[in-house]
């Protein structure tokens, strides 16, 4: 089949999404089949509103060094395609730029338009292929060992715990007690992977609450106190999901919290809930670091293993849709664990959509307040080694694409 293909990202950025974007681009400029490859600006958005640019206009150089650049270089966005106006209008839209390929790098939210767009497409008679790349940070995307993203956020938030513990360690008789909180919405994957950092009874983390774990006050405070009492000093990572056994979020005290285009709550403040909680029971000073999106960002420490695995999984989406699949998402296949292998694999699309995986019961800790070895013989892979991207006086260069238009009406130009 031959056509055009665009490339789309969608939901929040990580630090390699940019390398599945060039895994795609690569490829599907080398193929006979795609004539020209094509970016939307800000996700399925750029569809709906023709902000189409070609990606053949790029210089070479930056559509390499993308490859190591953070965030959605391609820009994103967290829009719902709700009604069958919209993805009729998607559909029109590829028509007219004669698409006949579309990847979308995204989760399972991202995974659901693409494949509802396919699926109107069949019916319509528009001959097309939807490949979803994944991506998100939270790991919990069903259907994949696990997540291009997740490597890089969790060995970077891993280092800035084992930094926090030395610096609580050197300050412990004036600041003895430090918050940290983690991102992930439902589950645990991020705050559990801190866990990495501790190789010996005094390193932090000491304490990991995780969602899937009813906080306990009571329960919490004493073993707060335990490391008081035994090292005089606690660093505890708590994941921004983490909830009350009745379902409310530790900082929850109005229900009023915002949500975006999804229905999904906006977390954030479970650390100043902690620091209240322990500054009252344990009669400590507690202090608080919420590194917030920072830490999935973190191009300049990100995982080599977890870039050469996004970058992989794009190729790997243009290899499927050049063989005729569509509506599939391409998933990572953990082949072996010693020495540890990644391969590639394809699930369906709705499969990924109408899935959650939350992190395992059977790798939390009895307590309920650390994780097992299973876990970090699991994680630890996923951070080997370290990308290196483009310097220039003494911090990284990232690039950006100049989105030169192909729409006429678009007056401004490239930008």
């Amino acid at each position: 089949m031959k056509g055009n293909a665009i490339v789309a990202q969608s939901g929040g950025p990580t630090a390699v999404i940019n390398a599945s974007a060039a895994g795609i681009i690569h490829a599907a400029m080398k193929a006979p089949e795609i004539n020209r490859v094509f970016a939307a600006h800000n996700g399925i958005l750029g569809v709906l509103n023709d902000e189409i640019y070609d990606l053949g206009m790029e210089d070479p150089a930056t559509l390499e060094e993308l490859r190591w650049s953070p965030a959605s270089a391609l820009g994103s966005c967290r829009h719902k395609v709700k009604s069958d106006e919209e993805r009729n209008h998607i559909i029109e839209v590829f028509k007219k730029h004669d698409i006949r390929y579309f990847f979308y790098i995204g989760g399972n939210d991202s995974m659901d338009t693409a494949d509802k767009v396919s699926k109107l497409a069949g019916r319509t008679g528009y001959e097309m292929r939807a490949i979803g790349i994944p991506k998100t940070i939270d790991n919990d995307l069903a259907e994949t060992d696990h997540c291009p993203g997740f490597g890089s956020v969790i060995k970077y938030l891993a280092a800035m715990t084992m930094e926090a513990g030395r610096d609580t360690e050197a300050m412990y008789t004036a600041d003895t007690v430090n918050i940290i909180e983690a991102m992930g919405r439902n589950a645990g994957w991020i705050a559990a992977g801190t866990a990495l950092a501790r190789r010996s009874v005094e390193d932090a983390p000491h304490i990991i609450l995780l969602p899937e774990v009813p906080f306990e006050r009571a329960a919490f405070s004493a073993e707060v106190q335990h490391y008081l009492d035994t090292i005089k000093r606690c660093v505890i990572v708590v994941s921004e999901g983490t909830k009350y056994p009745g379902g409310s979020f530790l900082n929850e005290t109005r229900g009023d919290f915002a949500k975006d285009a999804f229905g999904h709550v906006q977390l954030g403040g479970a650390a100043q809930a902690l620091q209240a909680i322990v500054q009252e029971d344990c009669k400590v000073k507690a202090r608080i670091a919420m590194p917030s999106t920072i830490q999935r960002t973190g191009a300049h420490f990100a995982s080599l293993t977890d870039n050469e695995e996004a970058y992989g999984a794009g190729r790997r989406a243009v290899e499927a849709a050049l063989e005729g699949v569509t509506d599939k998402m391409v998933t990572l296949v953990r082949e072996s664990e010693s020495p540890y292998k990644c391969g590639y694999g394809l699930t369906d699309l709705s499969k990924v959509a109408n899935g959650e995986k939350y992190f395992p019961v059977e790798w939390i800790s009895e307590d309920g307040f650390f994780v097992t070895e299973d876990f970090t013989r699991y994680a630890r892979p996923l951070i080997q080694g370290e990308t290196k991207p483009p310097m220039l006086d003494g911090l990284p260069r990232y690039v950006r694409t100049s989105k030169h238009y192909i729409t006429q009406e678009k007056k401004h130009g490239p930008i």
